[in-house]
């Protein structure tokens, strides 16, 4: 069985300290996996924990005003204590660390090399978040079977991130909804990554059309905001009551590259982009204060409200 089918699964999440905002332990019933959550200004009470001794997978994320992505850095080592230790005293941008680590004590420093070697191309791949590494890490030499083990441990380790909020691995574009950007060895088969898929397709999410003076846009709304569709065109010039954050959104959209000029009236998305709301998509599509539950109509002409609401 692939294990990329979406399946229902049970998730445990213990709260350690008692405190939903403090760490949160997570784990899925039937894997080997655990995913802790730690706030840095609880990092002391991880350490003091026997997990905190185990060889290790860690994401270090945070936030900037300077982009609307969050900040990532993903790392691995054999001593988690002495490695969050340094982090902790030598890197400002971050405000949490999710650690991977196994239930039975059995990942590897292979393990280890290899799922953060896949983690950050694939997390620079799909792009959601600002990735701090300053370089791709290295794969280790893997036999298959250790390479079957890492991939459904990486699978788990996926639906674990995202649980506790944090879509790493999740692509965004029509392709591949709420699906993963990332190959998959099947360990019953032993198949080679090269010949499975690079994504399991998974229900196709409705589309949604903004039309208007220079604007000729899509996208589609999904758990995380409305995902602006590359290809779109939207409207070049906005009126003088656009909002402030529209006109900064739309200059960083052209430092990012994400939006090109078309032609004298409107510029084009050459890249998926994700934005927090349908009204901040609207705004950005039709130079304009738009309500984005309502400029954005399917093909029925039903509205976006008339779905969701």
């Amino acid at each position: 069985m692939n294990p990329l089918i979406p399946s229902a699964k049970t998730i445990q999440i213990y709260l350690p300290t008692g405190n939903p905002r403090g760490l949160r332990v997570a784990e899925m019933t039937t894997r080997t996996v655990r995913l802790i959550e730690v706030p840095r200004i609880h990092i002391a009470d991880f350490l003091s924990m026997p997990d905190a001794k185990q060889v290790g997978l860690y994401f270090l994320i945070g936030d900037t005003d300077s982009t609307d992505k969050p900040l990532l850095y993903i790392g691995q080592t054999g001593d988690l204590t002495q490695r969050l230790k340094s982090h902790h005293n030598g890197k400002d941008f971050w405000t949490r660390v999710f650690v991977m680590l196994s239930t039975n004590n059995t990942i590897t420093q292979t393990h280890a090399l290899y799922m953060e070697h896949k983690a950050i191309q694939i997390a620079t791949d799909v792009g959601r978040y600002d990735l701090q590494n300053g370089n791709n890490g290295s794969k280790p030499h893997t036999p298959a079977p250790l390479q079957a083990d890492c991939e459904e441990l990486f699978h788990t380790l996926d639906i674990l991130l995202s649980t506790l909020g944090q879509p790493v691995f999740e692509a965004i574009g029509i392709e591949t909804p709420n699906t993963k950007a990332y190959q998959t060895l099947i360990p019953d088969t032993c198949q080679s990554p090269q010949d499975t898929p690079a994504v399991v397709p998974d229900k196709q999410p409705m589309l949604f059309y903004c039309k208007a003076k220079d604007c000729d846009a899509q996208g589609y709304y999904d758990n995380d905001g409305f995902v602006l569709l590359k290809g779109s065109l939207i409207r070049k010039i906005h009126t003088p009551s656009f909002s402030k954050w529209g006109i900064n959104k739309k200059r960083e959209m052209l430092a990012n590259k994400i939006l090109i000029e078309h032609d004298d009236n409107t510029y084009k998305v050459v890249k998926n982009h994700l934005l927090t709301t349908p009204s901040g998509a609207g705004q950005i599509a039709t130079g304009r204060n738009a309500n984005g539950w309502l400029v954005w109509k399917n093909k029925a002409g039903q509205t976006l409200s008339d779905i969701y609401r």
